[in-house]
């Protein structure tokens, strides 16, 4: 089974000039716009792109690819360094740590008047690139992804070779065709309603959270490339996809990447909460703490205090504890007049108690409250 990831240092990356991130079975990020979140995303997704561009061990950093594009090297160096003038070369780098002992770092010197980064150093294992960071038990599912549409890709090579549903959900539609009738791996996850262990059933059963008595149906057409998905309630006519609403497909394939996966599977995933009602949220983000209490190690960004209580609702039912959930809060501060990113981590107790609320942590609710309290104005 492969390794979970203990912690993440970044050094010099975007807007970290040495932030270390503990991770848990289950991560989540949170934060006002533009603070960081997907900039730590963006470090892992950076190492994996590369080494699937052939760019590690050996040579460099893939800045622009299928899962992320960042720009020049200059956009992945600090802010604060490149306000330096004076600097004429700068180290980025990524020190990564698994919970088996095994400790990866990733050095890249940055010449400033050439404007591209060179290999400094790597791991010295080549069993690093084992883990799930690298191998086919990872999913990551941007913020973007597909909505409704008639017809949905298939990628043999994505999805029979490599288990992939795409970094949109682009091929969940196919995804879910071919494995279909397979048991899912974590009996944990099994719904209570489902007919079955299957994962069609199962995905119908949890679907059922979001859209009550939803029945989902493929169609592939083969000489095409191409798959439908039909959408029927009870004894209804079916529906095509472009005739139901947009948080059915952006849900669907972060249900294939949950029960789909084995113990030892990495998932990163932002926004989980897009185009779902405060209940489909909430059920998420418990159906994400079940998905790390059998070993399948989470990461997740997002802005819903929906998602959050859905942890936290777990963790007091006894479903994961506490100790196996981070919780990480991205704020900018000014300091000499510059702005920087701060990373406070509050814990979470047995009781799915928080121990701090800093300003901006899921606090607008109390905020709106306290000032609806106040005598309204004439």
């Amino acid at each position: 089974m492969s390794s979970m990831i203990n912690s993440v240092e970044l050094l010099n990356f975007k807007c970290f000039e040495n932030q270390s991130f503990e991770l848990r079975k289950i991560t989540l990020l949170t934060g006002l716009n533009s603070s960081g979140k997907s900039s730590f995303i963006q470090s892992l997704l950076l190492l994996r792109q590369s080494y699937y561009q052939d760019l590690l061990p050996d040579v460099g950093l893939a800045l622009n690819g299928d899962l992320i594009t960042i720009g020049t090297a200059q956009d992945a160096l600090f802010e604060g360094a490149a306000l330096l003038e004076d600097a004429v070369e700068d180290q980025i780098g990524f020190r990564i740590t698994w919970q088996d002992g095994q400790r990866g770092e990733w050095l890249f010197n940055y010449d400033r008047v050439a404007d591209v980064l060179s290999l400094a150093s790597q791991p010295t294992t080549s069993e690093i690139y084992n883990t799930s960071l690298f191998s086919n038990t990872f999913h990551y599912l941007t913020a973007e992804r597909i909505g409704p549409r008639p017809f949905f890709e298939t990628s043999e090579f994505q999805v029979r070779q490599r288990k992939q549903i795409g970094t949109r959900g682009e091929y969940a539609a196919h995804f879910l065709s071919v494995y279909r009738d397979e048991h899912i791996p974590n009996s944990i996850l099994s719904h209570p309603k489902a007919e079955s262990s299957s994962l069609i059933e199962q995905v119908r059963a949890w679907m059922g959270e979001v859209s009550p008595g939803t029945k989902i149906e493929r169609k592939l057409s083969p000489d095409m490339g191409l798959v439908s998905l039909q959408f029927s309630y009870g004894l209804s006519n079916p529906y095509r996809a472009t005739n139901v609403g947009f948080g059915i497909t952006y849900t669907l394939p972060i249900l294939l990447a949950i029960l789909a996966s084995p113990p030892g599977t990495l998932i990163l995933l932002e926004n989980p909460e897009a185009h779902l009602h405060p209940k489909g949220q909430s059920m998420m983000g418990h159906l994400l703490a079940l998905a790390a209490s059998c070993g399948v190690q989470v990461v997740v960004e997002t802005h819903s205090d929906h998602v959050l209580n859905g942890i936290r609702l777990a963790v007091h039912g006894g479903k994961i504890n506490p100790e196996d959930v981070c919780l990480h809060f991205f704020r900018r501060i000014e300091e000499n007049d510059q702005a920087l990113t701060q990373v406070v981590t509050p814990q979470i107790d047995r009781n799915g108690r928080i121990n701090q609320w800093p300003d901006g942590f899921f606090d607008e609710w109390d905020k709106s409250l306290d000032a609806l309290l106040e005598p309204a104005q004439e």
